[in-house]
């Protein structure tokens, strides 16, 4: 999870300014490993370099690796390198769907400790679904030998637009009874009634967002534009620019699933028409189950696209041929070099509809250098880019110093 940092990431301040935090950050991106590189990098004499680096030795979140290079021709010691040391604290994170959740422990690198799968049926409405995660969150961290005081944060995918700065999801058309809800508060209670540890930082996002998110760092940090599609139950996209989930004004950015497409098909949101109501996990479900083949969600016609059934491929095809279309306008705007298409329907059928309208409707230039990929990190991806987003945010400069001065160190 350490990839490249994000904008809170970037080390704007310069000489004596330079903090605790920020020389964290140079270490973790990878920027500056060795205590010379960090003078170069800040600015900073050896001395107070050295001084910033004790605090952070004595928090537990550095150590010394193996010594570097030696950059003199003169020859000499090798500089010691140093590395993020991610074994103090772990993460928790979960990934809602409709009728299913995913939970995991993971180490602040993304390595999954522990880890649940089963069915939560958001209907069920947030007080129940978020007291259960709970439940599965305090059973995980016995499961993976770390007490829950260990826990720097906990970061939650749900399948719905979120207003990034409170948290709470905002007129979710597959979420009933969640809008405007205080999902970091009930979530905190959660955590912390079940194990009886200090309360941390709950954060919230779209399930496409930290999909995106988990993807691009782990798999293609070096893109500067990349679109993540999912299509399950729904449709929806996560765009990252710059190392940084793109959310929009208020969360709504990348709900590519209520664009109108001229059809009469009655979408969840009450709007007829939408991609989501003919392209989606479920809209090709609802087709099948009309011929006689037993599917009620995006997870069925996956089964029967991994059992090869034609009737299902054919449908799923002609489901990427209209997300294909949509997409065509998406990339001339973006102009991405990945587009990752995830989900229920990711397979060959779909994919194969996918491309042969985006490459006939969008314009030559913008697909000259595009990537059409599938997802690398599978059913984990969101859980991962979760996780990213936690550590991006306890780790940030800023709230290093704070956490260093509360440690009283």
């Amino acid at each position: 999870m350490t990839g490249r940092p994000g904008r809170t990431g970037k080390t704007s301040k310069g000489g004596s300014q330079a903090g605790a935090g920020d020389l964290l950050q140079l270490v973790r991106s990878g920027r500056a490993v060795t205590r010379g590189a960090l003078q170069q990098a800040t600015g900073l004499s050896r001395a107070t370099v050295g001084q910033r680096l004790d605090r952070l030795f004595r928090a537990g979140w550095l150590r010394e690796g193996a010594g570097g290079p030696v950059d003199s021709p003169l020859g000499g010691r090798p500089a010691i390198t140093l590395e993020f040391d991610d074994s103090h604290a772990v993460v928790l994170a979960a990934d809602l769907d409709t009728r299913h959740a995913r939970a995991a422990v993971l180490t602040l690198t993304g390595e999954v400790l522990a880890e649940h799968s089963g069915t939560l049926v958001i209907e069920d409405g947030p007080d129940a679904v978020l007291g259960e995660l709970g439940h599965r969150f305090a059973a995980l961290l016995e499961k993976a030998g770390h007490p829950a005081a260990e826990v720097c944060g906990i970061g939650l995918a749900v399948p719905g637009p979120v207003d990034s700065e409170t948290g709470r999801v905002v007129q979710p058309p597959i979420m009933p009874g969640w809008d405007g809800y205080d999902i970091r508060g009930r979530l905190s209670r959660a955590f912390t009634e079940l194990t009886g540890a200090p309360a941390v930082p709950v954060l919230v996002d779209n399930d496409a967002n930290l999909m995106a998110y988990g993807e691009q760092r782990t798999g293609h940090p070096d893109c500067t534009a990349f679109v993540l599609v999912k299509v399950s139950t729904g449709i929806g996209a996560g765009v990252v620019v710059d190392g940084s989930i793109y959310r929009g004004v208020d969360g709504g950015a990348g709900d590519i699933g209520h664009i109108r497409v001229g059809a009469d098909a009655l979408c969840r949101c009450g709007s007829y028409g939408c991609l989501a109501a003919v392209a989606s996990g479920g809209a090709v479900a609802r087709r099948l189950a009309e011929s006689g083949v037993p599917a009620a969600s995006g997870s069925d016609v996956r089964d029967l696209l991994a059992a090869g059934h034609p009737e299902a491929a054919a449908l799923a095809r002609e489901a990427g041929r209209r997300v294909g279309d949509v997409l065509s306008t998406v990339v001339t705007l973006l102009n991405p070099g990945v587009l990752m298409i995830a989900g229920d329907l990711a397979g060959t059928p779909f994919l194969t509809g996918v491309r042969e309208l985006l490459y006939q409707r969008a314009l030559p230039r913008s697909t000259a250098h595009l990537d059409v990929v599938t997802s690398r990190l599978g059913e984990r991806a969101a859980l991962i880019g979760a996780g990213v987003l936690v550590v991006e945010h306890v780790y940030a400069p800023t709230r290093v110093e704070e956490r260093l001065m509360a440690m009283g160190v």
